[in-house]
C-alpha cells in the first residue's frame, strides 16, 4: 500500500522537483457558432443589425400553439413544463413574428404612442428578435397585472425565470442596465433562446447581454 502511494506521489512530481500543474478549464469558444447567420442560435438581432435577409423565416416547430424555431422547441417546452410543475401559470404569448406582422405591430404601437415609443418599446419590422423564432414572450393569465410591464421581473414567474431560464438555454434579453447596450427598454417577459453553454456562460461570468460578451454593437438605429 505504501509502495503504491510513493509511486502516485513520484508520478505528480516533475524531474525537476515542481509538482504538475492541474488541468485548466477549456476557453469558451466564441466562434462555435455564428452572430450573423439567421439560423444560428447566437445570431445577435437589434437595432443596429437586422436580420437578413430581410424575409427570413426559420423552420418552425409549435409548442402550445406558438411557432417557434426548431432548435428553441424542446427547451422552451421543458422550462414551461418546469414551470407549470412549480404552479407559476406562465402562457406564450408571442413568439415568431414575421416581418410583415412585425411591420404590423409597430405600426400599431407608433400610432397610439408615437414614433419615438413605438421604436423604445417596439422593434421595426427586419430588427425584432421574434423573426428569428428564437425569442418568446411569456405571461402569467391568472395574474396579469405585471403582464408586458417591468414589474413583472418581481413575480414569482419573473424571479424564477431570471435564476432559473439558464438551465435550458434562454436569457433574459432586456433588462434594466442594459438599456444602451441592447436599445431597448427592460422586458423581464422576454426571453431568448442561445442554448445551454452560452447561458450558462454569461450567468458565469456576469455578463448581462450578447452584444457586450460578443463585442458587437448595438444602441438605437442609425440616424436617418
Amino acid at each position: 500500500m505504501v509502495s503504491w502511494v510513493l509511486a502516485m506521489l513520484v508520478a505528480l512530481v516533475s524531474p525537476a522537483g515542481s509538482t504538475v500543474p492541474a488541468m485548466q478549464p477549456r476557453p469558451f469558444d466564441r466562434a462555435a457558432h455564428s452572430t450573423t447567420d439567421p439560423d444560428s442560435i447566437w445570431v445577435i438581432v437589434n437595432k443596429t443589425h437586422p436580420t437578413r435577409p430581410s424575409d427570413y423565416r426559420p423552420d418552425l416547430e409549435i409548442v402550445r400553439g406558438y411557432q417557434v424555431a426548431r432548435a428553441a422547441a424542446k427547451p422552451l417546452e421543458r422550462l414551461m413544463d418546469a414551470g407549470d410543475r412549480r404552479g407559476l401559470g406562465l402562457k406564450i404569448e408571442s413568439a415568431f413574428r414575421s416581418y410583415g406582422y412585425q411591420l404590423h405591430v409597430h405600426a400599431a404601437t407608433a400610432a397610439t404612442r408615437g414614433e419615438a415609443e413605438a421604436d423604445r418599446l417596439s422593434a421595426r419590422a427586419g430588427y425584432s428578435e421574434h423573426q428569428t423564432g428564437l425569442a418568446v414572450d411569456l405571461i402569467t393569465p391568472a395574474d396579469p397585472g405585471c403582464d408586458f410591464d417591468p414589474c413583472f421581473a418581481r413575480t414569482p414567474a419573473g424571479r424564477w425565470l431570471a435564476q432559473n431560464a439558464w438551465r435550458w438555454g434562454f436569457v433574459v434579453r432586456y433588462q434594466p442596465e442594459t438599456t444602451a447596450l441592447t436599445g431597448y427598454a427592460p422586458e423581464p417577459w422576454h426571453l431568448r433562446y442561445v442554448g445551454r453553454p452560452l447561458a450558462a456562460e454569461l450567468r458565469r461570468t456576469g455578463v448581462a447581454t450578447l452584444e457586450e460578451f460578443f463585442g458587437i454593437p448595438g444602441g438605437d438605429y442609425p440616424a436617418g
